[in-house]
């Protein structure tokens, strides 16, 4: 077992990076930008890249055989401990590589375990990490032993210490598999009951691609100081503070761990109850970082990992965050043509909090109502449904009555009735800004009329 984890010792080395591109794989300018951001978080030192294009990689070794061997000479000049690929290689692919280039061989998924590992500091993070290796490493098992003899004679049915270890091994891993998905199952069972028990409160959950900035804004908007820095994956846990939302009140903020693309299968599953925030959030902001080159495949990944989470139904308000290393504003308008409905913010600078605060608001009064009712002051029961079900802001008692205002969701709006209640409805902040907008629609030219109905219309799809 002290071979499974092969990624526990990247630290402290140098790497050559490797990048095949694929045509059904979108590239930025500079493919392996993402990989040399994973390897310097692993403290691993780039000396060297290498990328070949082909429609599909070689069965045997991923890369064709005259790369192969520009890799291997790339590797001896510059005297390179390890070589990262950012594709993920099946166990003959990997093995092969190794033997051919004489030096060990890190695909994309094992550097980002190794990053994980690195990075877990709670009990559940530490698991859900050892889970995620294990599962990455029981196929790899067979090739981690092959340093050890198989002695052949006898004939079949005697086999060597090495084959021996192997059966020993993968029922150790079998093992600790099952103990560590036990134990996690617990951890998922209780974090949705603690999420459950908070039902009374409204939620938002910070989610998006690693490095986009979610923790400073969650300090920016809470006043709180959770831990910030400049690097992939810089937080593992959910973490949530209390905001108070101005026009709504308090409302509860949880950031939550980065995504990143082709985010590792084993870790989404792994790490499913670190999301449970998310998944049961009323709306989810997805931060975005505006100044990198690639924003755009930054969200459609994310995109991708809500979906297989089953979150990618959820309301979701795009933040394009980081404005403030934009080169210019035509970068910001493009970003702002392609996603209309984004709010352009800097955390650090506490640029656009207002809006953003605002858009927050909107977001979470659809599909509620702010309501006056007014009943007996003996009407305990509707009092405690109010409470129940909705955010009381007021109470107000008057000649053996009480006028209570609140805001309800509207499939609880049924529940309020009864003898001696009276319901007044209230504008909430969606119909203001719906308002406010086509008031300024009925003040415009009519060059102004047609694109503002363009943006409207770009809105809604």
């Amino acid at each position: 077992m002290q071979e499974l984890n092969r990624t526990d010792s990247v630290r402290s080395e140098t790497a050559i990076l490797v990048g095949l591109l694929t045509s059904d794989r979108a590239h930025g300018e500079d493919p392996l930008a993402e990989l040399a951001g994973l390897a310097e978080t692993a403290g691993v030192t780039v000396v060297g890249s290498l990328t070949q294009k082909r429609d599909q990689p070689v069965s045997s070794t991923y890369l064709g055989s005259g790369k192969v061997e520009e890799l291997r000479l790339l590797a001896e000049a510059t005297d390179a401990d390890l070589v990262l690929f950012d594709n993920d290689l099946n166990p003959a692919q990997t093995r092969n590589l190794e033997k051919a280039l004489d030096v060990k061989v890190l695909d994309r998924t094992e550097l980002i375990l190794d990053i994980f590992a690195s990075r877990a500091q709670t009990h559940q993070a530490r698991l859900a990490v050892e889970l995620a290796q294990l599962e990455y490493s029981l196929p790899r098992l067979k090739r981690m032993w092959t340093h050890l003899s198989r002695q052949a004679q006898g004939g079949v049915g005697l086999r060597g210490p090495g084959e021996k270890q192997l059966e020993v091994d993968r029922r150790l891993a079998d093992r600790r598999i099952r103990d560590l998905r036990r134990e996690l199952h617990a951890i998922e069972r209780r974090k949705q009951r603690e999420v459950a028990a908070r039902a009374d409160r409204m939620t938002v959950s910070l989610v998006g691609y690693t490095n986009a900035g979610k923790s400073t804004l969650m300090n920016a908007l809470t006043g709180s100081d959770v831990f910030v820095q400049d690097a992939l994956f810089a937080t593992l846990d959910t973490r949530s503070r209390r905001w108070q939302l101005p026009g709504w009140g308090p409302v509860l903020l949880s950031d939550t761990v980065g995504f990143i693309r082709d985010l590792p299968h084993h870790l989404i599953e792994s790490f499913k109850a670190t999301l449970e925030e998310a998944r049961q959030a009323d709306l989810l902001l997805h931060v975005a970082d505006a100044g990198n080159p690639a924003v755009r495949e930054q969200i459609a990944a994310a995109y991708r990992v809500l979906e297989e989470v089953g979150i990618d139904k959820k309301n979701t308000l795009l933040v394009l965050n980081k404005i403030d290393t934009l080169p210019d504003r035509a970068k910001l308008d493009g970003l702002l043509g392609r996603y209309p409905n984004a709010v352009p913010i800097s955390a650090a600078n506490r640029q656009g909090l207002d809006e953003l605060a605002v858009a927050v608001s909107a977001a979470l009064s659809r599909g509620f109502v702010e309501l006056d009712v007014e009943m007996g002051v003996d009407n305990g029961r509707l009092m405690a449904y109010l409470a129940a079900h909705g955010e009381i802001f007021s109470k107000h008692f008057q000649n053996g009555a009480v006028t209570i205002h609140c805001r309800l969701p509207e499939r609880h709006l049924g529940g309020v009735r009864g003898d001696g209640v009276c319901v007044r409805r209230r504008e909430s902040v969606a119909a203001s800004l719906d308002q406010a907008r086509q008031e300024v629609r009925d003040e415009a030219s009519p060059s102004e009329k047609g694109e503002i109905s363009r943006i409207t219309e770009a809105e809604e799809e």
